[in-house]
């Protein structure tokens, strides 16, 4: 049986075949608020490679997606500014789901419901390898991070936050 039959499909996993992006599957035992700390040590990953796909709104409640190391917090403020918005926030989690078409905990920023702009944190194009939701919860997969804006067309920011 051909490796590609024991892939997990999901619009995330659908999006990196359609546009011919090699991945690399991770999965793991979901805990309700485990986060990405739970999905390094679940998975082996050092947690600053494991990249959080967050939903956020703008003051217009125009929704947008940032991508954030695991390890870090996303400053709203910092992020505001340099996507010139008043104001930045977390959706609530039914409208993240709405916005995203997945769940709180499975969000992935391949293959959204809602075309959204994405931001990504610039220090996470610097890694080698990244691990980012592959479209549910308790599934990563590992991608090269220039997908990001080579591919998913995510604009850099700096906004990061040491948790």
């Amino acid at each position: 049986m051909s490796k590609e039959k024991h892939q997990s499909l999901t619009p995330a996993t659908q999006w990196l075949k359609e546009h011919k992006i090699p991945f690399e599957e991770r999965s793991y035992e979901y805990e309700e608020h485990g986060g990405t700390a739970l999905a390094a040590s679940a998975c082996g990953i050092d947690h600053h490679h494991v990249i959080k796909t967050l939903i956020m709104e703008d003051e217009n409640a125009k929704p947008l997606v940032i991508l954030m190391h695991g390890d870090c917090e996303v400053s709203t403020k910092n992020l505001a500014r340099q996507i010139d918005a008043k104001h930045v926030s977390p959706c609530k989690p039914e409208q993240a789901q709405r916005n995203s078409g997945y769940f709180v905990g499975g969000t992935s920023p391949f293959g959204t419901k809602k075309h959204m702009p994405v931001y990504v944190e610039s220090s996470i194009l610097e890694l080698d390898k990244i691990f980012i939701n592959g479209g549910r919860r308790g599934y990563q997969v590992g991608i090269d991070p220039k997908v990001l804006t080579d591919v998913l067309g995510a604009k850099p920011v700096n906004c990061a936050n040491p948790d």
